[in-house]
């Protein structure tokens, strides 16, 4: 296959008789193992991509694309094997459109350069997953990845107007528009967004993007705990309030943030929100910001730290930002949840989450977008031994947002990681629709296999 591959592509595209090229597209940011390709194709253009997939279809080999390999979920893992088809290459901003309040991307772009992009011309492109300066968009795309900002404004396709993709086949295809409206057909673009590179690879991507905000305020919101902290969000939102973000930090997020971030919480800490307001009117945007402060201290916050200035505030969310990290640090070993639970059952779903924790004889750490009930629950341990009492942590904690109405998934994909727990949310029918939907675009399987269903009947 290399051989051929090579032949057909070039040597500088192709890897695979070094094992230790092949090592770094074994494995990405989930606790899903290691799985070797047979061989990494670096496609740089979309020829290389129909090339390789006609190839592929040929032959019957299995075609995994990947990006960063910065996913949670396993989704970019080779488990079968075969080719694992890097987009990194393909990392041309194509166009920007001011005027039209677009932008053309390639699927290796990553996402902050999206964003400076758009700034630099006054736009704004807000999904900001919490590994922008790593992640590509293409990722973003497969995932349909959010981040803080999701509460106001929206998750990635939200953001996606149009997509050229390739099917299994290699045959292209351009889904959606190049307008802000249009309905015209099945909304195809929105069914591959999320799809998790399992219907086509895409290979272009038409962005929508928005005003810039004008003001930004932020504020740090200290709480004794986190079921305080979790009341405090809804009762903010009953009131009518929408930041731009509503991030939730408990005792354990906050201790490990405190040993690596630039910004020291107080003594007596508990658990945090750091709450963000924005517009185009900075008194409108601060006297939202204040109002917020004063529900969390009616909903009992210690202190209420507004930022003084962006300086501050980007040292506010450095710290928010490391917290991932900073948990690795303090435990060699983490599985990373992204659940989303009714905003209403967030206390709930806390408290049930750190007493599930408890009865595994584990810590549990949880944070992130409470605004919109998607929690990072990052279940800790430092020994691989532990690993029984972690899968079935896990699968406690899955049960138990099901239970609360909630679903197994916010971001970071099903994947590998979570395939298991898809009946549990979704019933046979909904599943077997969603397989013929897949054998549709990819009659012979061949695209990213082993993803998203159970294991195959």
């Amino acid at each position: 296959m290399l051989a051929d591959l090579t032949a057909l592509l070039g040597a500088r595209k192709v890897r695979g008789a070094d094992p230790d090229d092949l090592a770094p597209f074994a494995r990405d940011e989930s606790h899903c193992g290691a799985f070797p390709p047979a061989a990494v194709v670096l496609a740089e253009s979309r020829a290389d991509v129909e090339a390789t997939l006609r190839f592929a279809s040929e032959r019957r080999i299995p075609v995994t694309p990947c990006g960063a390999r910065t996913g949670k979920a396993g989704g970019s893992l080779p488990i079968r094997g075969g080719i694992a088809l890097s987009l990194e290459r393909m990392d041309r901003i194509i166009a920007v459109e001011p005027g039209d309040g677009m932008m053309v991307v390639e699927p290796g772009v990553i996402t902050g350069r999206v964003m400076e992009e758009a700034e630099r011309v006054g736009l704004f492109y807000p999904p900001d997953p919490n590994s922008w300066e790593s992640c590509t968009i293409g990722g973003n795309v497969a995932a349909n990845a959010g981040g803080p900002r999701a509460l106001k404004y929206g998750v990635t396709g939200d953001y996606v107007l149009g997509l050229e993709a390739v099917l299994a086949d290699g045959e292209v295809i351009r889904t959606g528009r190049r307008t802000l409206k249009g309905v015209a057909g099945y909304d195809l673009t929105a069914l591959l967004v999320g799809s998790e590179g399992t219907l086509a690879v895409v290979t272009e991507i038409t962005l929508r993007l928005v005003p810039l905000p004008k003001a930004v305020r932020a504020a740090l919101c200290i709480f004794p705990d986190a079921t305080a902290a979790a009341r405090a969000v809804a009762q903010v939102l009953a009131a009518g309030i929408l930041p731009r973000t509503l991030e939730l930090l408990d005792d354990q997020a906050i201790a490990a943030a405190d040993s690596r971030g630039p910004f020291r919480f107080p003594l007596g800490a508990g658990a945090a929100i750091l709450a963000e307001t924005d517009g185009d009117d900075p008194e409108s945007v601060m006297a939202a910001l204040v109002r917020l402060g004063e529900i969390a201290v009616e909903a009992g916050a210690l202190d209420v730290l507004v930022a003084q200035g962006e300086s501050q505030r980007r040292e506010l969310w450095a710290t928010r930002r490391q917290v991932s990290l900073a948990l690795k640090a303090l435990y060699p070993r983490k599985v990373s949840e992204d659940i989303v639970v009714p905003r209403s059952k967030i206390p709930q779903a806390i408290e049930r989450f750190k007493a599930i924790g408890r009865e595994h004889g584990l810590q549990v750490a949880t944070y992130g977008h409470a605004g919109d009930g998607n929690l990072h629950t990052n279940v800790l341990f430092r020994e691989e031994e532990e690993r029984p009492a972690v899968d079935a942590c896990l699968e406690a904690l899955m049960r138990e947002t099901l239970a609360l109405g909630g679903t197994i998934t916010g971001e970071h994909g099903v994947g590998l990681a979570k395939r298991a727990f898809l009946p549990w949310e979704q019933g046979p029918v909904l599943i077997d629709l969603q397989r013929r939907l897949k054998a549709t675009f990819d009659p012979l399987g061949i695209l990213n296999p082993g993803k998203i269903f159970p294991e195959d009947r």
